[in-house]
Formats: C-alpha cells, structure tokens, sequence
C-alpha cells in the first residue's frame, strides 16, 4: 500500500501542473480528494491493512493529502495571477441603443401637428400611374414633369387607361385617389417617398412630402392660409417669417408657393437659401378639372390642396442649422447620434 500511495501523489503531481483552469483543478480535487477520489479509497481500505503499519500508512496518507491541496492551492494562485483582472461586481457597459430617424420624428411629429385639427393620415402607392400622378391632376402630355430627365419611368408596359407606370414625384397622387376612395368633406393628410431626378445641396433622388386636401362645401383660401399659418407656428415656432408669391400649378388655381424665412443665416441670405428664404411648397385651391376628375362636382364643393417637402421643413426649423439636406442621409454615427 506504501507504493500505491507514492505512485498517487507522483501521478497527481504531473497532472495538476497540467491543468490549464480553475475548472480543470476542481476535477483534479474531486478525482483525488473527493468522496469517491482515490484517496479516499485508500482511506477506506485501512482497515485491511496489518495493525503494525497502520500507523505508518495513515501518516503518508495525510502528508499525500496535505501535498496535493499545498499544490491545488499553489496552481490556482498562479492560474489568477495570469488571468486578466476582472471585477464581476463593477456594472457592464450598456450597449448603445438606436433611436428613431430624424426625419421619421419630423413625419410623426408633422402628422401629429395635423390631426389636431381634423385631418386624418392617408397613404398610397409609391409606385404610380401616370393618370394619377399627371394626367388627372391636369398636366398637359408635353409637360417637363413628365421629362424622362424629371421623372423615373419603370419599364412596364402601359396600362390601356391609366397610362406608363413611374416611382411617384410627388404626394399630390394621392388627391385623386382620395377624392375616389372618399366622398366630401375630405380632410387628408398623406405623407409619403417620392422619386425625382434632382441631386444637390438641397435636393435628394428620394425624398418626402406630405399633401394635405380638403375638400368641403364653401371653402376658400382663407380657409388654406389659417391652415399654413397654424402648422407654420406650430412646427416652427412665432419667430419665423412665411410668405406666399403667386405661381402656376396644373393642379390648383389660385397657386401659391409658400417660402419660409431661413434659419440657418436668419435671413440674410446664404449658400443654402440664397436670399433668405427657402421654398417649403406650393399650394392652392383645387383646380375644378381635379375634381371632375376625382368624380367631385366643382359647383357644389370647393378645396385647397398643399405639398410640402418633410426635409425641407426640417431643415428650416429653428435651432437645427441643416446646411445641406443630403446629410440627413448620410452614414455619419457622430451627425445621426445628436438627434
């Protein structure tokens, strides 16, 4: 039995300087010293051995024991002084967490501002026909919109009524479908992409809009300019200066664009607006073809319709100092992450 001890504790000498893990020295203690451990097999099996050397045999079992937790303990000291240090205790580091687009919180805030009063959200295809998009809103065929230079065509062939099909450019589609969808008093609001062929400082391929329609008995265009002023205000805040010049739109008459004093040279005039006011979008009364057109009799209802660009209005609201609208699509974590 002497030499069966011996030959434990050299066996577990060259295991446990093997042991890569404080994992790996707990099998080693449960393989040894643990109730089933070979040790402690030993143990039990002292009884068989003569009474003249069971004294002698319970002597190097105990130095055996006391060798192998000596080196147990001494393994994993060394184990944790080339672990890297780490406190369990200390809080993690939270993970950064996205927040909403800053033109997906103009949109929401804008339709927001817009069913305060009434107007209920609508959208429509981003992919068009041209009768909704030109032909019913009174565009005549050689129009510029309809310029394969301004618009992008999808290579389909036409429908035998409504005509080729193309990515919407603008929300104002929406009016007819509306006005056939619903029947007067209409008070919509859609806001949706849409697709021109315009890239600069303050234009992008895709882009939004939102169209606001109301079409009721006796309406005019005081009714159009208590609308803007109110959303002006409520968007942009009392400081701000808007304006309306006359202007030719096929699909309203009266026009109107509407301009917006700038905010980012408080109109003085700078690279963005040029002479410190910024065209946010047209507007105007609903021309009575788009309402023929819409299956709504011109002589017994009146409306106003105006379409606005979402990065545009975004870019003109006070404190934002927006200088180009393409870097609100921009890859820049350190641009996106201050809204």
């Amino acid at each position: 039995m002497h030499d069966e001890i011996r030959n434990i504790r050299n066996e577990f000498m060259a295991l446990v300087t093997d042991a890569k893990s404080e994992g790996e020295l707990g099998e080693l203690r449960i393989s040894y010293l643990g109730r089933s451990g070979k040790l402690s097999k030993l143990i039990k099996n002292m009884k068989d051995a003569p009474k003249d050397q069971r004294s002698g045999l319970g002597q190097l079992i105990n130095e055996t024991k006391n060798a192998i937790e000596t080196e147990l303990s001494r393994q994993s000291v060394k184990l944790n002084e080339n672990r890297e240090w780490f406190d369990e205790t200390i809080p993690g580091e939270k993970p950064q967490i996205g927040h909403i687009h800053l033109v997906s919180q103009a949109i929401k805030e804008i339709a927001e501002i817009f069913s305060k009063i009434g107007f209920v959200r609508a959208r429509y295809p981003e992919v068009e026909w041209d009768y909704y998009a030109f032909g019913s809103l009174n565009f005549t065929k050689d129009h510029p919109a309809r310029d394969d230079w301004e618009t992008f065509w999808i290579q389909k062939e036409p429908h035998p009524k409504y005509g080729p099909m193309l990515l919407t450019p603008h929300t104002s589609s929406g009016q007819i479908r509306e006005m056939m969808r619903s029947k007067p008093p209409i008070r919509m609001v859609n806001i949706a992409k849409c697709y021109r062929r315009q890239s600069d400082i303050s234009h992008t391929p895709m882009f939004h809009q939102f169209e606001g329609l109301v079409i009721d008995e006796n309406i005019s265009i005081t009714h159009l300019k208590g609308t803007l002023d109110y959303f002006a205000k409520m968007y942009f805040g009392k400081e701000r200066v808007t304006r309306l010049r006359p202007y030719n739109f096929p699909f309203t008459e009266p026009s109107f664009e509407v301009d917006i004093s700038c905010d980012v040279c408080a109109g003085k005039g700078c690279k963005l607006c040029k002479e410190g006011w910024l065209e946010l979008g047209g507007s105007g009364m609903v021309h009575p073809n788009v309402l023929k057109a819409g299956g709504v009799d011109p002589k017994n209802y009146t409306g106003f319709a105006f379409g606005w660009g979402v990065e545009r209005v975004l870019m003109m609201r006070s404190g934002l100092k927006i200088p180009d609208l393409r870097t609100l699509y921009n890859t820049d974590l350190r641009y996106l992450t201050q809204f």
